[in-house]
């Protein structure tokens, strides 16, 4: 199965609305990181209402001390100010009204550039991973929606509450320690492209040691996930046969009926009936698989299960 692109990977521990706003928004938040800032700020709903009732009072007050020129019989001031109050209402009419659309979008770059402020450091961007590392996170985000998304779990017959917990923190650590190691190897690379003297040389070469030994630890934790991912993959297609085998055992009978009803060949009828010590089999290895689902996943804790 072909992995989902490391796109955003946010903590767990950050809040479900604000993690969303991220997944949806990733585009926007690769630009912020590059400095953009928002520089249109997006008016309150009622803002438009509260212009147009002030311009309605306003002409209401006009008509209402033209009437008075009118009856006073004052007709200059009259037509003077009732084309004013006219003017008035024809240009609250006419006034532009913002485009809702606009605002929405106004209003969601706010609301992301606020929150990205707020979780700092607190989600990572398929950007922030360099080639090698995209492929380990790759890696890991298939391991981990194998499992997930596998009928074995759903059913509960893994830790499912566990894996719902543990996995995401899994995938964070993992971007988390890869973003690091690919903004350090960044910087790594360009001071020794700029050609090193025998001293600074000295000192590089522990370093990238360190960069590699790193990304060695990364992937042992990749791979642990691997391992898990292979035991459950087990455990499903073994799930997946005792379903179907259970499927066709419920239908033996309606078959052997079949068979006689036809005075058909019944040299089928021995397979037929292997139907039941096929799935006892299965039932086993079932079993045994989601054993060692267990255990991988105690290995991937650490072994303080």
């Amino acid at each position: 199965m072909p992995g989902r692109p490391a796109k955003v990977v946010v903590e767990p521990t950050v809040p479900g609305e604000a993690a969303d706003l991220f997944r949806d928004n990733r585009n926007l938040l690769v630009r912020i990181r590059a400095g953009w800032i928002p520089t249109h700020r997006p008016r309150p709903p009622a803002f438009g209402l509260v212009t147009n009732m002030l311009i309605g009072a306003v002409a209401l007050v006009a008509i209402g001390a033209g009437l008075d020129f009118f009856l006073a019989g004052l007709y200059t001031p009259f037509v003077v100010i009732m084309t004013l109050a006219a003017l008035l209402i024809v240009g609250a009419l006419a006034r532009p009204r913002p485009d809702a659309e606009a605002e929405r979008r106004h209003a969601v770059e706010h609301h992301v550039f606020e929150s990205a402020r707020r979780y700092e450091g607190r989600f990572v961007l398929h950007e922030d991973l360099d080639e090698g590392a995209r492929a380990l996170m790759t890696r890991a985000q298939t391991a981990i929606d194998a499992i997930m998304g596998s009928h074995v779990n759903a059913q509960g017959l893994l830790d499912d509450v566990r894996n719902a917990v543990m996995l995401p923190e899994q995938e964070w650590e993992i971007a988390r320690l890869l973003a690091k190691l690919s903004r350090l190897r960044a910087e790594h690379d360009e001071v020794v492209a700029e050609g090193v003297t025998p001293e600074v040389a000295a000192v590089t070469g522990p370093l990238t040691q360190v960069l590699d030994s790193s990304e060695r630890a990364v992937r042992t934790r990749v791979e642990a996930l691997e391992r898990y991912a292979g035991h459950v993959a087990e455990a499903e297609r073994a799930y997946r046969a005792r379903h179907q085998i259970d499927r066709l055992s419920a239908n033996l009978s309606r078959y052997e009926e079949l068979l006689t009803e036809s005075g058909a060949d019944d040299s089928a009828l021995p397979e037929l009936s292997r139907l039941t010590e096929d799935a006892d089999r299965l039932e086993d290895a079932l079993r045994v698989s989601v054993t060692s689902a267990h255990e991988a996943f105690r290995h991937l804790r650490g072994g303080d299960d």
